[in-house]
């Protein structure tokens, strides 16, 4: 992971964290997470992957940070 997409998947988790994203029902527009235009074009690239911090995206263009917690 480069130091650019480290650094853009921490702020826009922080952003959606901040207003209570944690889950399919609590998920955010791109608005109420109030992303700005480069965060906005980093969300698609950043949904997913493997990180014990994920975003998700719903069927119905919402985003929540999902934890994944990993068991010894």
């Amino acid at each position: 992971m480069s130091k650019i997409e480290l650094e853009m998947r921490q702020r826009i988790i922080l952003k959606i964290a901040t207003v209570g994203a944690i889950s399919k029902k609590s998920a955010v527009s791109i608005a109420e997470a109030n992303l700005d235009a480069q965060e906005q074009y980093w969300l698609p690239y950043l949904i997913g992957g493997f990180s014990n911090y994920k975003i998700e995206k719903t069927e119905d263009n919402r985003y929540y940070q999902k934890n994944i917690l990993l068991s010894d």
